[in-house]
């Protein structure tokens, strides 16, 4: 199999069977099944072969940042175990593996030659995919920002953005004759926002207009970086990005409650989706930001830079977020699941303040309600009808333990994963058009700030002994890939 073979998800869809039209819980023919994971998260070898520090080793190595000191320096080891790991993948029946590719690891200062060992790991690893009949689906950025870069001023400077689009042709160059499908950034707004504005993220920076900078030139470098895949790919070869949009529900129906989702729409939503999608900033946005910049960073011919054509957009999906006007003292970032901050990471939307609804949590307290994923794929198929999507992460933190007989029986997440999948497939029966979902994540792994304390795998793995054990979730999702469709037991 080679990345041609891959079915393309742009142009004509291929026809829902019977099944799927009489409202069975069948997903359409070539719907991708897959896994996602990141650099940092798993690889490991932090010096080895002429990688450099990124940002996340420089926060993970300062003390207070990350829970008990935790680094990804070796992470699961997968820079080693690459080939075991695709096994797994293999074994779970996946038909595509999303992995992003590790700046410092390919170009070690941002500027510059590429370093051939770096690139070499990812040609093994895709052509290790390849030869499993997996489609890799490569993202260029998942938060490893080169050290070197933020000593000179990070995405709050507009170099950044050119060095990523110079950085965007030599995975091109590499890579592009392997893989079919590429990403240009994860979450920007985790980049912009949990990086510069409330600090929880690496380089940890808590500037609200170093984050609108940030913001602004991670859409710019989105833009130069899809230009620069499409001059040094192959035709037929996609072009993405990755947004962990905000489903929003108001507290109440009170108008200072409607104008709270409003703005946290603006700053976590539009201002990707307005400059991408449609070539400007939302005017409400600017107008919200007024008191902290003119927004003059934005350079003539910018806005048409970064509004790029795309084959499709991923979808990052956890939990909606409940959100009213601050009421008696109630911070911006209250509950809004990203971690704890004196700093907002939400410019522009002080007044608003964020609640934990009730019922079920995962183990990093976000709420369990994939109607918010039904809702979020009605929202952009309103706003953004034909261009097609896939679920690039959904999944959930539970607390696992190896059982007795070897086994690790995670009932919890069967059931997330379940019904996200049921809410995926009903969106998909009213009109959304979705062509993939990629399970996060393929393996336990290094949690940014919370280390190695909550585990999101569908493989548990044992951090001293590196020994990986599918668990109960892992299996039934074996079934789903292989099949196309939920089985009729409930888990």
């Amino acid at each position: 199999m080679t990345a041609s073979d891959a079915l393309p998800l742009t142009g004509d869809r291929p026809a829902a069977g019977p099944e799927a039209t009489a409202g069975a819980h069948r997903f359409p023919p070539g719907f991708l099944w897959g896994a996602a994971t990141a650099a940092y998260q798993i690889e490991g070898a932090v010096a080895e072969d002429g990688r450099t520090p990124s940002i996340w080793d420089t926060f993970s190595r300062t003390p207070g940042k990350v829970f008990e000191g935790h680094t990804g320096e070796v992470a699961v080891d997968h820079y080693r175990r690459f080939r075991e790991d695709v096994r797994l993948m293999a074994d779970l029946g996946l038909s595509a593996y999303r992995f992003s590719v590790s700046w410092p690891r390919v170009q070690p200062s941002g500027r510059g030659p590429a370093v051939q060992k770096g690139l070499d790991f990812y040609r093994r690893l895709v052509d290790e995919l390849l030869a499993h009949s997996i489609q890799p689906v490569a993202t260029l950025y998942h938060w490893d920002l080169p050290q070197h870069l933020e000593d000179a001023g990070g995405w709050p400077e507009r170099a950044t953005a050119e060095r990523f689009a110079e950085y965007a042709g030599i995975v091109a160059d590499a890579l592009g004759d392997r893989v079919g499908r590429f990403t240009t950034l994860n979450e920007p707004w985790c980049s912009a926002f949990l990086g510069y504005g409330s600090g929880v993220h690496a380089p940890g920076r808590t500037d609200p207009v170093a984050a609108l900078r940030a913001a602004h030139h991670l859409n710019l470098g989105h833009g130069l970086a899809v230009q620069a895949l499409r001059a040094g790919l192959p035709a037929g070869a996609e072009v993405s990005v990755s947004l962990n949009l905000h489903q929003l529900r108001p507290l109440t129906a009170a108008p200072e409650d409607l104008e709270a989702v409003r703005r946290i729409d603006a700053v976590g939503n539009r201002v990707w989706l307005g400059p991408m999608l449609s070539g400007a900033y939302p005017e409400d946005l600017l107008a919200d930001t007024a008191h902290l910049t003119d927004w003059s960073f934005v350079r003539p011919g910018d806005p048409a830079a970064i509004h790029q054509p795309l084959d499709w957009v991923g979808i990052n999906y956890y939990m909606p977020n409940v959100v009213s006007a601050a009421r008696d003292g109630d911070g911006s970032a209250q509950h809004d699941g990203h971690g704890n901050s004196a700093h907002s990471p939400w410019p522009g939307a002080d007044a608003v303040a964020f609640h934990q609804p009730p019922g079920e949590r995962t183990a990093m307290g976000w709420s369990v309600d994939p109607s918010g994923l039904y809702d979020l794929l009605g929202r952009m198929t309103r706003d953004y009808p034909g261009l097609p999507m896939l679920i690039t992460e959904n999944g959930a933190a539970y607390e696992d333990a190896v059982g007795p007989d070897g086994t690790v029986d995670d009932p919890a997440r069967t059931a997330y994963v379940r019904a996200h999948l049921e809410a995926l497939h009903r969106a998909i029966a009213d009109g959304a058009d979705v062509r993939g979902y990629f399970l996060w994540s393929l393996m336990d792994n290094f949690e940014w700030a919370y280390g190695y304390a909550k585990r999101f795998g569908a493989v548990y793995v044992d951090y001293a002994t590196q020994r990986r054990t599918p668990k109960a979730t892992a299996r039934w999702y074996a079934r789903v890939a292989r099949s196309g469709e939920l089985p009729a037991d409930p888990v």
